[in-house]
């Protein structure tokens, strides 16, 4: 149980920072401006993706955050999980106040103790994982359901703002919910259970339709109303699919103290990405000039950035003009 408990808060930190780094990657890829970009998907978006050293390095942290999320739904029901995966958004305020000395605000403190509060009475009131068995019925549904949501993705992708990043992040939430049940039902990880299981095939599609959903969002919208979206999509479904069909529990007698924690972390966590939602346009200004910088040739943990609490500014020196050191 232990060994989960610290796979899921890997899981939140490696999320946390690989969502801001994918970010400012998909803003200096992007071949529209944020007036623009409301004209569906562009499907050169992820290619393009591929030459920005940025998101190179956001994808290899949200492998290592998918395993450690893996190896945390070994032993925790699913509610749990997804709400310390939810916690990301706490995680990356606090690194970024640390790192270039942002001062929050008792409100964003206050949200960062309450995901705090919240993900520590999960953990020590959620039980065990749940041992209900799931058939093909049951998988292939989580394919049908991706294939639904690919079909509400592209239609919210026609929609204007400020509609469109918030729908487009429900869906692309409701697409990772989606792969953490499809992930939790999985029958074996050798090559020769995968290829038979189609819960196999759902975490694949369920990754790729989420990931472009979500990149086509912050395409031309703030990364506060996007990932906020996601959150609630991709905490509270599977929760409840867990405990309706998996048999999810919590300790006995704890139950009340289990989803308190649970409602508290996701509803904190919500709040520290809307702070800044009334700032939409700045942020993706604030993305766009972070992405046309050309001194960003260092290490990749430079790239750190802050949310203030989710505005996008890379860890960069600021050319001193006082004369000061």
């Amino acid at each position: 149980m232990l060994v989960s408990l610290i796979a899921a808060i890997v899981a939140a930190l490696l999320y946390g920072i690989a969502a801001v780094m994918q970010a400012i990657a998909v803003r200096a890829a992007s071949n529209k401006s944020a007036e623009d970009a409301s004209r569906g998907v562009d499907p050169g978006l992820v290619v393009r993706l591929l030459g920005q050293w940025r998101f190179v390095v956001s994808m290899v942290l949200d492998a290592l955050g998918f395993i450690a999320q893996l190896i945390a739904l070994h032993r925790l029901p699913l509610f749990a999980v997804q709400a310390f995966v939810a916690s990301n958004l706490a995680v990356t305020a606090v690194v970024a106040s640390r790192l270039i000395r942002v001062t929050l605000s008792w409100r964003e403190w206050t949200a960062v103790l309450g995901v705090v509060a919240g993900v520590g009475l999960l953990g020590s009131s959620a039980g065990a994982e749940g041992a209900a068995q799931v058939g093909a019925v049951f998988k292939l549904a989580l394919i049908v359901a991706i294939a639904g949501l690919a079909v509400l993705g592209l239609a919210a992708a026609k929609l204007n703002e400020p509609y469109r990043t918030t729908a487009l992040g429900l869906t692309a939430g409701f697409g990772y919910g989606v792969l953490s049940i499809a992930a939790r039902v999985l029958t074996g990880f050798s090559p020769l259970e995968l290829a038979r299981d189609p819960a196999a095939y759902a975490v694949a599609a369920a990754g790729i339709i989420s990931f472009m959903f979500y990149a086509t969002a912050l395409e031309s919208g703030s990364v506060t109303v996007a990932t906020s979206a996601v959150v609630l999509a991709e905490t509270i479904p599977p929760a409840v699919i867990g405990v309706v069909f998996l048999g999810d529990q919590t300790r006995p007698g704890l139950s009340v103290v289990a989803w308190g924690g649970f409602f508290i972390a996701v509803a904190s966590a919500v709040m520290l990405a809307r702070f800044g939602e009334a700032h939409q346009t700045e942020d993706v200004a604030m993305a766009d000039a972070v992405a046309r910088r050309q001194a960003n040739a260092g290490p990749a943990a430079a790239g750190l950035l802050s949310w203030w609490p989710v505005d996008l500014l890379f860890f960069l020196a600021v050319p001193d003009t006082t004369g000061a050191s």
